[in-house]
C-alpha cells in the first residue's frame, strides 16, 4: 500500500492542483468588481501552463519506481507546494487598487518558470521530480548548472514568490515561508546526499552554491 501511494502521489497532486488553479482562475475571470482581477488571471493562467508544460515529466515519474533514496521527500516537497499554491489561488486578493510594484510578480514567475524548465532540458533524461541515479548518471555542468548546482528549485522558489506576492493572504505567505521554502531545503539534502556518491559531483559542488551565487 505505500508503494502504491508513492507511485501515485505525483498523478494525485497534479490533479487536485490543476483542479484549483482552475477554480481560481474561474474566480478570478468572474470577479469584474476586483480592480486588480486581471493580473490575478494572468498569474494563475501562467502557473496552470506551467504546471501543464511539467506534464510529461510528472506523469513520468508516477509511472517510475520508487526509490529509497527519495527518503519521503517527493511527497513533502509536493504537500508544500500543494498548499502554498491553492493557499494563493483560493484565497482572498488584498489588494484593491494597482500599484506600481506589481510589475514584479510576473516577473519573478516568469523568470523563475523560464529558469526551471531550462534546468530540466539541460539534465535531460537525468532529471526527475523523484530523487533517483539513473545507469551511467553524470555530472551536468553546463546551462543554468555553469552558475549553481540546483537552477531548478532556484527557479521553482522564484516562480512560487511570484505567485504567492500578488496573492499575499496569511495563509499562503505562512505556507511559503513555513512549509515550502524548508521542503525545498530537505529536498536539496536529501538530493544531494545521493548526488555525493556520483564522481564529480564533490568537485562540481566546490565551485558552486546550492541555489545562488555567493549565498547559499
Amino acid at each position: 500500500m505505500k508503494g502504491l501511494l508513492h507511485s501515485r502521489f505525483p498523478a494525485v497532486a497534479f490533479v487536485v492542483g490543476i483542479a484549483g488553479l482552475a477554480a481560481g482562475l474561474v474566480r478570478a475571470v468572474l470577479d469584474t468588481g476586483q480592480p486588480t482581477h486581471p493580473l490575478g488571471a494572468v498569474l494563475l493562467a501562467l502557473y496552470l501552463a506551467w504546471v501543464l508544460l511539467e506534464v510529461r515529466t510528472t506523469l513520468r515519474t508516477a509511472a517510475s519506481a520508487s526509490s529509497a533514496d527519495d527518503r519521503g521527500s517527493e511527497q513533502l516537497y509536493g504537500v508544500a507546494r500543494l498548499v502554498t499554491m491553492l493557499a494563493a489561488a483560493l484565497g482572498p486578493v488584498p489588494w484593491s487598487s494597482w500599484q506600481p510594484w506589481m510589475v514584479l510578480p510576473p516577473l519573478l514567475l516568469v523568470s523563475g518558470v523560464a529558469l526551471r524548465l531550462t534546468s530540466i532540458h539541460v539534465l535531460g533524461r537525468f532529471y526527475s521530480h523523484r530523487v533517483r541515479l539513473v545507469d551511467d548518471h553524470r555530472i551536468v555542468t553546463t546551462g543554468p548548472y555553469r552558475l549553481v548546482r540546483h537552477p531548478s528549485y532556484t527557479g521553482m522558489l522564484l516562480a512560487n514568490a511570484g505567485l504567492v506576492l500578488y496573492f499575499a493572504n496569511p495563509v499562503s505567505v505562512a505556507a511559503f515561508a513555513l512549509l515550502f521554502v524548508p521542503a525545498v531545503v530537505n529536498r536539496i539534502l536529501v538530493e544531494e546526499r545521493v548526488m555525493f556518491t556520483v564522481p564529480g559531483y564533490r568537485e562540481f559542488a566546490l565551485d558552486r552554491k546550492r541555489l545562488a551565487p555567493l549565498v547559499w
